[in-house]
């Protein structure tokens, strides 16, 4: 089966679908489909392709105005290529527009990934600019969806709540089990950029500099009651935030020493070099920084508008109400280094067989055979 699948960007700094998108086409690929993995650019964009790629990737120059991944080229290339079944990943951008022709003019299935877009915070978050972008920027999409991709029933049921009847895949981002030798080099680079590491325990964020990740709101409850020796860790990618300005933020508020802030663009993933994993967002469709943490064997401490309530159940993690944080917070850093290492082994555990990338694509290739297989 032809499928083409479309993402905004690629680029790391747009966080997590830039990197499942691409491991979700060639686990598609892996497992027999013919797939196209289309993307678009900036001018000089750190996008790599390395021929390491199952799927075919493609890349189409981004051109003004930016903010809305405009671009003639990968409209132009849709317009022509043959495909099975589209599917587009994100929202409010005019890829989600070209997508739409493509499956129409096509008469094949169009399935749309919201990636997280339809939560409540993120719905809600400066809702006329979307209700514009479903107007005007990719009218009809919506509606048009033989069906939607969700990564956890909790995404699925937000997109039920806003009245969308089509079918719903639930298939959840896999996580790859890094290999020992492979967190020993990151410990290593970190340690080496972090010197304080070498002797406090580490409290790790990692992931976007965005506001809906409460970072800010971290660093104050973080800062609001002694820490005995722990560090917290901020690594991540700028975007609402800069990691020189969360330093002096940090600075200005009293919290040199206790909490460290990087930049994480172009360095490795930071979790060998932590002791504990803390997202306090306030809403995640999957987090896959969430599952990385797991596999690489940290236990997390997470809010419940994420959907993992899972830690609790698998013992591994907490997952509560932001008003609760605080407190699980205390007990995370309360627990013993052996309690700690023992909750990690078994996320790691959990991580290893409930989120694999070969399940993610069975699943969601038995639904496109599906939505085409209906239209016939």
């Amino acid at each position: 089966m032809r499928v083409c699948h479309i993402v905004p960007s690629l680029e790391e700094r747009h966080g997590g679908p830039s990197k499942s998108v691409r491991a979700l086409a060639n686990s598609l690929a892996s497992v027999g489909e013919d797939v196209e993995l289309l993307t678009t650019v900036e001018a000089g964009s750190p996008v790599m392709l390395d021929g390491r790629d199952a799927a075919t990737v493609r890349l189409f120059p981004r051109v003004a105005p930016r903010w809305l991944s405009r671009s003639p080229e990968l409209r132009a290339h849709l317009g022509q290529a043959e495909f099975d079944c589209v599917h587009h990943h994100s929202l409010w951008l005019l890829p989600l527009h070209y997508a739409h022709e493509a499956a129409r003019r096509r008469q094949v299935p169009l399935v749309i990934s919201p990636r997280g877009m339809m939560s409540g915070w993120a719905y809600t978050h400066r809702r006329w600019r979307k209700f514009i972008a479903e107007c005007l920027v990719h009218p009809g999409a919506f509606a048009a969806a033989a069906g939607w991709h969700a990564t956890s029933p909790e995404e699925a049921a937000d997109i039920r709540a806003l009245g969308f009847k089509q079918p719903v895949c639930v298939s959840p981002n896999g996580v790859a089990v890094p290999a020992d030798a492979e967190l020993a080099a990151a410990r290593a680079a970190w340690l080496e950029l972090c010197p304080a590491a070498r002797h406090r325990p580490v409290a790790l964020f990692y992931s976007r500099f965005h506001r809906k990740k409460r970072l800010r709101e971290l660093i104050d409850l973080w800062l609001s009651t002694p820490r005995g020796d722990w560090l917290l860790l901020i690594v991540g990618t700028a975007e609402d935030y800069t990691a020189a300005g969360l330093d002096a933020a940090v600075a200005a508020a009293g919290g040199t020493g206790k909490i460290a802030v990087f930049d994480g663009t172009g360095r490795p993933h930071p979790y060998a070099v932590a002791s504990l994993f803390l997202l306090p967002s306030h809403s995640e469709n999957f987090g896959l920084v969430i599952a990385e943490a797991l596999a690489a064997g940290l236990p997390a401490v997470v809010t419940d508008t994420t959907p993992w309530s899972g830690l609790t159940l698998n013992e591994c993690g907490w997952c509560v109400p932001w008003a609760d944080y605080g407190a699980a917070l205390g007990a995370a850093l309360a627990t013993r280094p052996a309690g700690l290492e023992a909750m990690g082994r078994r996320g790691r555990a959990w991580a290893a067989r409930d989120f694999s990338w070969d399940r993610a694509a069975r699943l969601l290739g038995e639904f496109y055979h599906h939505l085409r297989d209906e239209r016939r």
